[in-house]
């Protein structure tokens, strides 16, 4: 089963070591990084897709996807 998640936060080096870490546990980025200003906190965001196979597993809505 493909594992998907998307990651967002901050333009900052914390959002890079999120994506960072997620890459390190075995996830893999999937499609372009997109970039967008949040007119509320008046900051620019980022969001990256990671995808991740986990084999042998059912999908269950209750799991957290960080879990698998």
């Amino acid at each position: 089963m493909l594992i998907y998640r998307f990651l967002t936060g901050e333009d900052d080096s914390a959002f890079c070591h999120k994506v960072t870490k997620a890459l390190s546990e075995g996830w893999a980025l999937h499609g372009n990084p997109t970039y967008a200003f949040d007119a509320e906190s008046r900051k620019m965001r980022c969001g990256q897709a990671v995808t991740r196979e986990a084999k042998d597993q059912p999908y269950d809505p209750d799991k957290k996807l960080v879990d698998y």
